[in-house]
């Protein structure tokens, strides 16, 4: 394992419930509820609109740049990184 790769599962072993995940752009996009399978269970609570709402979505680990303090930050704006939420069957939402 690199250097790089070993802090960023570092940064990644430090998500937890309640961290609020950002874009690259720092703008909100959810809500940490859990880490499952390689992914970032967002709240309910960021569930958004229509069809969207009442149930989880989630977004892959592989998109975490960094953990600042209670933030993790995402690579990908929030613009592009909310096309990556999946549902929990690991699908795309239907929009």
């Amino acid at each position: 394992m690199t250097a790089a790769e070993q802090l960023r599962e570092e940064a990644i072993n430090r998500i937890h419930e309640k961290m609020e995940v950002i874009g690259a752009d720092g703008v909100h996009i959810g809500t940490v509820e859990a880490v499952i399978d390689q992914r970032i269970m967002l709240s309910k609570q960021d569930s958004g609109q229509g069809s969207h709402r009442h149930h989880n979505h989630y977004i892959p680990l592989t998109l975490v740049a960094e953990v600042e303090g209670d933030k993790v930050r995402l690579s990908a704006n929030s613009d592009v990184a909310v096309t990556f939420e999946e549902e929990e069957d690991g699908h795309q939402p239907l929009t």
